[in-house]
């Protein structure tokens, strides 16, 4: 009797966080075919995390670009609506992934982060938007 009910107490605590977890927001990582359909099908913010210089050399159409290693970042990614899916990338999939976590933590609702960055959407030659 003794071990069932601190069994079920365990299964609560556990119910009771994964509810919390997502309350606070989602991170989904994406590939870049599950990403092409997320830009035809959700009104998403398409946020390209790399430098001012790396997103003038090529960029995803429509993306807008918040480095996120820039003084300003925290204040940039404010401007941003919490309640509105959020797509990230950066050229690898490292800057991206530690803005998400920072994006979850700021309490935003959905948030995508692209798999393998911009190099992965370049290889597999989806649309870019290359530096005239």
């Amino acid at each position: 009797m003794k071990q069932s009910s601190i069994f079920l107490s365990l299964l609560l605590v556990l119910f009771l966080s994964s509810c919390t977890n997502q309350s606070n927001g989602e991170i989904t990582v994406v590939s870049p075919e599950e990403m092409e359909t997320l830009l035809d099908l959700e009104d998403v913010q398409l946020v390209d995390v790399r430098t001012e210089k790396e997103h003038e050399n090529g960029h995803l159409e429509n993306s807008q670009n918040i480095d996120f290693n820039s003084p300003t970042f925290e204040e940039d990614i404010r401007k941003l609506n919490k309640l509105k899916p959020v797509i990230l990338y950066c050229q690898g999939g490292g800057r991206s992934a530690k803005c998400a976590k920072k994006l979850k933590e700021a309490g935003f609702v959905k948030i995508y982060d692209l798999k393998g960055g911009f190099s992965k959407w370049q290889h597999e030659k989806f649309d870019l938007k290359l530096k005239s």
